[in-house]
């Protein structure tokens, strides 16, 4: 099914093709047969057109909003490139986005814990938790987090011991 943006486009685009068709035909009359035959083709043209603006207007009203896995993808880019505050802060926008996505929490907070913030990485698994219950890894996560000698060595890997 497509979106609700594209199904007004396009259901614009048919009425001004559907009300271009119906204004010409009395000139197409006129040209072929010589008489305006077609009386109430205007008025339908004009109908027409004021509907395909109509769902124009509308389709520009849907705003289009990134998908949820595409901005953890570009989290994950962000943080194996070495931006790791531009990863977080683009997770904290993906849950604003989907308060419901506990990967986005998950992820944060490794990246949290990375950094060494390991009471807000503790706050993200908990949340992620909270979320995701039958999720055993998250619980892996949170005892790292809250195991000060242990510090993951990467992103969902195994800790190393100091």
């Amino acid at each position: 099914m497509p979106a609700p943006r594209s199904q007004a486009r396009q259901w614009s685009r048919t009425a001004w093709a559907v009300g271009l068709l119906f204004g010409s035909l009395p000139v197409a009359g006129r040209i072929v047969l010589g008489t305006w035959e077609f009386s109430g083709a205007a008025e339908i043209a004009c109908l027409l057109l004021m509907l395909g603006a109509y769902f124009h207007i509308r389709s520009r009203l849907y705003a289009a909003k990134p998908d949820p896995a595409t901005l953890l993808d570009q989290a994950g880019q962000l943080a194996s490139d070495g931006r790791i505050e531009r990863a977080i802060a683009l997770l904290t926008r993906t849950i604003r986005q989907s308060p419901k996505l506990w990967q986005a929490y998950q992820y944060r907070g490794e990246l949290r814990l990375r950094l060494g913030n390991v009471a807000l990485a503790a706050q993200d698994f908990s949340e992620a938790i909270r979320l995701a219950p039958n999720e055993p890894h998250l619980y892996v996560l949170r005892e790292q987090a809250s195991t000060p000698n242990l510090q993951p060595s990467a992103i969902g890997g195994q800790p190393d011991e100091k």
